[in-house]
């Protein structure tokens, strides 16, 4: 999609529904649908973070970025995740947060973000977070600078790629949940994306669809 286009688009974004769970229960493996049935967030005490769901032009064409984790002793090793990180007290908001963190990441400063819209917190068992996602956009085309101490890789996704419903596959994959289950994944780049970050993507997909007038 061409990014001016896109531009043309915010005034239907900014104000759209989140759809929520609906969203993100569509890319979440069974398993943790029924776990979240039963679980009480009150009691877990979870940790903050917030992250980034950053559009900018690449060519003129509108592009999402997302990173690859560097392989680490945890339960997010080597995933694809958005730009973002964990809550510090000195942050004056989650949304600070985000842009901070998408600073230390990936060479992005706040001055060239502007975010448009909150999106629903998501909660990820594994690590017991509650993670909270921003959209943010910049309007000139833009150099990364990844942190070699936490980011493998980049990915910077078209736009109308991510649109397109052939990404959305089943994957077998041995999560935190068991050992060679079947679960809903995009497919971008030959890198599998599910858990967390496919939920998020789910409910981004679902606001910019309707945004657009495309079928969900």
């Amino acid at each position: 999609m061409d990014f001016q286009d896109f531009l043309q688009h915010l005034p239907n974004i900014i104000p759209a529904e989140l759809p929520a769970e609906k969203a993100h229960v569509k890319m979440a493996p069974l398993e943790r649908v029924q776990l979240m049935k039963n679980l009480d967030l009150s009691t877990k005490n979870p940790r903050i973070a917030a992250v980034m769901m950053l559009l900018y032009p690449k060519n003129k064409k509108t592009h999402l970025i997302l990173i690859v984790r560097n392989a680490y002793n945890g339960v997010h090793s080597s995933q694809i995740a958005f730009p973002g990180g964990k809550y510090e007290t000195s942050d004056a908001d989650f949304q600070e947060t985000a842009l901070r963190e998408t600073h230390e990441e990936i060479g992005i400063s706040a001055e060239k973000i502007e975010i448009i819209k909150q999106f629903t917190p998501m909660y990820i068992p594994p690590s017991n977070f509650l993670v909270h996602p921003f959209l943010g956009i910049s309007s000139q085309e833009l150099s990364f600078y990844p942190d070699i101490r936490e980011v493998a890789d980049i990915i910077e996704l078209p736009l109308s790629v991510f649109l397109n419903d052939e990404i959305i596959i089943e994957a077998t994959l041995s999560t935190s949940y068991a050992d060679n289950i079947s679960v809903p994944a995009f497919n971008i780049q030959n890198h599998m994306v599910w858990g967390a970050t496919a939920m998020i993507l789910s409910e981004l997909r679902e606001v910019l669809k309707i945004a657009f007038d495309q079928k969900i």
